[in-house]
């Protein structure tokens, strides 16, 4: 075969493998991305403001400003 033939022949198998491994990274990400947005919604449902004790507001009095 001749070389310039070979050279191109490796040229464009490197480049297919270039893109497919492109396209690899991309899918991962976008898993990636999808798996965070489910966690990040589950994590919302659950979390929840617990209510501030009657003695805490005593300890420290009334917090507002006077005018």
């Amino acid at each position: 075969m001749h070389p310039d033939l070979i050279r191109t022949l490796i040229n464009q198998r490197a480049n297919d493998t270039r893109a497919a491994a492109r396209e690899a990274r991309l899918a991962r990400s976008v898993r990636k991305l999808h798996r965070a947005r489910r966690d990040l919604a589950e994590l919302d449902d659950t979390f929840f403001v617990p209510q501030i004790p009657d003695y805490v507001e005593a300890m420290f009095g009334d917090t507002r400003r006077a005018a």
